[in-house]
């Protein structure tokens, strides 16, 4: 009799599974999606209650066909893509490729890759949730109805190759409005006053002052700051009173996925789309010594922070014997979920707290140790007593006028953060020893210390802040936060600068065209609603052709509206309130093929044209052109002077000789592009390999002698030969399952090394 059949989505799972399960069921991989909307239309059919044409992906046939091939004869097909919504969309794609008469489907639910867990998932099988796979469907169908329709706007109005998506323009939007804060903000100027003082006995310590005449201390200037000090020089400072007491800290709960992004972002200093990765491959799978393939930790997409009873248990039973009783709680600690978690997965955490990190490094690259680290010891603290801290506010008072304040703390008992600090505890180094001196001590007074300030723009957003920020406002859900980050910087709207996300130009343009022509796209609310909406579908309170027939109304009217009324900047141009210096007429800012520049709104009777900068505050100002007759070398064609020049891809090399001869180089010596310091693996070629970018805007790596050497590649080289074929060179590749990797170019070749 033929066995079952186990359909994972990720090829690494079958390892792990067989290890197993591998005696009593045949175990094949989906890869991944199988069927997906058209690529070149929109695959959605509006009258007829936005019927999907689903198709098969076209370089999945051989994995189509392997799977038709060892579901031949099974009578039971067990479907175990991951226990999400996008799990759910191919577990029902995988149905409608492999339905037969008498065959029966199974979902399984597998949440963390061990023996338990595979086991309870075989145990407890499920029919396919199809109102699960409507909420996927319905999020597909809102993005490609978004994305395929304003993106020809954007090709019209503004650039080819531009797009817009439903949520990711939001993200761009709160990072745009913040930028426009910024650069509105005017520093206004304050002074705080402490005062370096000594007890009859050491410490000594400096105290802040807080009030003046019993109100709020707010010292505007400099001149308020000298009557102050003036004030203070013969002043007695005396305790006026002592506050003390015990504060008892809990833990944080284990990690959900934005919490996981944000603690990995600011400790590890690893991306959002990173952290993701790494954890993917704890989750499906590590071979530590035991036989084979181990999941490490539970599943990764979540918002819950719910966790079975036995891993709080095996936490407890960990804690009582490693650290001792006084750590350990007399009953496991569990936590209440927001009230948008949909519950459906336990939060991150190990499958078994006895893979202590230190036992498992020896089988885990450095970045898979690292992030097993903070979710261990997230978890384990998780369970752990609190910690106990001794807080004690010292009041001081100076002439009845002034009251200083200094505040210390003393940990009594550590509990939870012997393992696990917090970010609060991460700022208490800074916290001062204070003297034991009683109520009514006259102090000594060593140095008064005045200290101007000025006020502080919001700052602007990193990873970890815009995940935070995403989540606080119901903006995408835990699948989709790294990819909305790595979006935004792909289609060039935002940069990430020193970790910290700035608009581009063409970020603020296209977002204040889609803000005006679609305001509920881009609007906070509107869309957070809509993932309300989603939920509800999943949940079976909504219908997924109400949700669609409810959005599109709306949609349709701002489209018609935007195909006539959204400015085009390739025509007409954004206004700015800058003149032209060769008629004075204004000058507009436009979108060419090559980027954004100024041009003159006089034109044809006035063709000036110019590049332009945004200071700080965002004042747009003229890039002079740079006119240099000096001669830079001979022309290699007809041996006339060459001098430097501006054009439209910025400085170049041009033959004085022109219009005769238009020979051009780059300022480079022929080197448009950044050097990669790899060498032109092509015969006879003495070029080198530079990092370009291709008229739409793609990153590319081709031959500084082109067009002389056509080499190109969008992998980026290495300079290394393949140990296996000896290849000149190697290129690094990225992908979700297997994070960064160097691989041979050679076809015929497999060799690949993990980075």
């Amino acid at each position: 009799m033929t066995k079952p059949l186990i359909i994972v989505e990720s090829p690494t799972k079958i390892k792990t599974l067989k290890k197993y399960i591998g005696k009593d069921f045949n175990i094949a991989a989906s890869a991944g999606h199988i069927r997906d909307l058209p690529i070149k239309t929109l695959g959605i059919d509006i009258e007829k209650n936005f019927k999907a044409n689903y198709v098969n992906i076209k370089d999945k046939s051989k994995i189509i066909a392997n799977l038709k091939k060892m579901a031949k004869d099974t009578k039971e097909v067990y479907l175990a893509p991951d226990p999400d919504r996008e799990g759910e969309a191919i577990a029902f794609h995988i149905m409608d490729i492999l339905k037969k008469k008498d065959r029966i489907f199974h979902r399984i639910l597998i949440h963390e890759l061990t023996k338990k867990g595979i086991q309870e998932a075989l145990q407890h099988p499920l029919k396919p949730d199809a109102d699960k796979y409507d909420a996927q469907q319905a999020r597909r169908k809102l993005d490609r109805l978004v994305g395929y329709q304003i993106s020809p706007l954007l090709w019209k109005k503004v650039q080819r190759g531009l797009s817009a998506g439903r949520v990711q323009s939001v993200a761009v939007r709160i990072i745009c409005d913040r930028e426009r804060h910024i650069r509105k903000f005017v520093p206004e100027e304050f002074w705080t006053i402490t005062a370096d003082l000594l007890a009859p006995f050491p410490p000594q310590f400096n105290a802040g002052l807080i009030k003046i005449d019993r109100k709020k201390a707010f010292i505007e200037n400099q001149h308020q700051a000298s009557i102050i000090l003036k004030d203070l020089e013969t002043a007695e400072f005396v305790i006026q009173d002592i506050k003390a007491k015990t504060i008892k800290r809990n833990p944080l709960p284990p990690f959900i996925t934005s919490k996981l992004q944000q603690d990995a972002i600011n400790r590890l200093r690893f991306s959002a789309r990173k952290t993701m990765i790494v954890a993917q491959q704890l989750y499906e799978g590590i071979e530590i010594g035991t036989g084979g393939p181990e999941g490490l930790i539970t599943y990764m997409r979540t918002d819950s922070t719910r966790i079975a009873q036995d891993a709080a248990s095996e936490a407890q039973n960990f804690i009582s014997k490693t650290m001792g009783n006084e750590f350990a709680l007399s009953k496991p600690r569990f936590f209440k979920n927001k009230n948008k978690a949909q519950d459906a997965h336990e939060a991150i955490r190990p499958t078994s707290v006895f893979h202590e990190p230190k036992l498992v490094k020896k089988f885990l690259n450095a970045d898979q140790f690292k992030l097993y680290d903070l979710i261990w010891k997230r978890f384990v603290a998780s369970q752990m007593a609190q910690a106990i801290i001794d807080q004690k506010t010292i009041l001081i008072e100076a002439t009845q006028k002034y009251l200083f304040s200094v505040s210390g703390s003393t940990v009594r008992f550590p509990g939870f953060m012997t393992l696990y600090s917090q970010d609060t505890e991460l700022k208490e180094k800074d916290i001062q020893a204070l003297p034991g001196a009683p109520k009514g001590t006259i102090l000594k007074q060593l140095k008064i210390i005045p200290k101007q300030h000025f006020t502080k723009p919001p700052p602007r957003f990193s990873e970890a802040s815009l995940v935070k920020e995403l989540e606080k406002n119901g903006i995408g859900r835990p699948s989709t936060y790294a990819s909305i980050l790595s979006v935004i910087r792909d289609k060039g709207y935002v940069d990430l600068i020193n970790r910290y996300f700035i608009p581009s130009e063409l970020g603020f343009i296209v977002n204040e065209l889609l803000a005006d022509s679609f305001p509920n796209i881009l609007n906070i609310s509107f869309t957070a609603q809509l993932e309300t909406n989603l939920d509800e579908v999943e949940t079976g309170n909504l219908q997924e052709t109400q949700l669609l027939t409810n959005f599109y109304a709306s949609f349709k009217k701002s489209l018609e509206a935007a195909g006539e009324d959204m400015i085009s900047v390739k025509g007409v141009g954004i206004k700015t309130d800058l003149s032209c210096p060769s008629c004075g007429k204004q000058l507009n800012i436009k979108i060419g093929k090559n980027g954004h520049f100024l041009a003159c709104t006089g034109y044809p009777d006035c063709s000036f044209t110019s590049n332009y900068l945004r200071d700080k505050k965002g004042s747009l100002s003229i890039v002079e052109k740079v006119i240099d007759n000096t001669k830079v070398k001979d022309c290699i064609k007809c041996g006339k002077p060459m001098v430097q020049k501006e054009g439209r891809f910025g400085m170049f090399l041009a033959c004085t000789g022109y219009p005769e001869c238009k020979h051009t180089e780059s300022v480079n010596g022929g080197q448009n592009g950044k050097d990669t310091g790899v060498k032109c693996p092509q015969p006879d070629c003495t070029g080198t390999i530079l990092e370009r970018k291709s008229k739409r805007g793609k990153i590319f790596f081709g031959c500084s002698n082109y067009p002389n050497c056509t080499f190109a590649s969008w992998d980026k080289p290495v300079a290394r030969s393949c140990p296996d074929c000896s290849s000149p060179y190697l290129v690094e590749k990225e992908t979700k399952r297997e994070g960064k990797f160097l691989k041979c170019p050679n076809k015929a070749c497999g060799f690949k090394e993990q980075l």
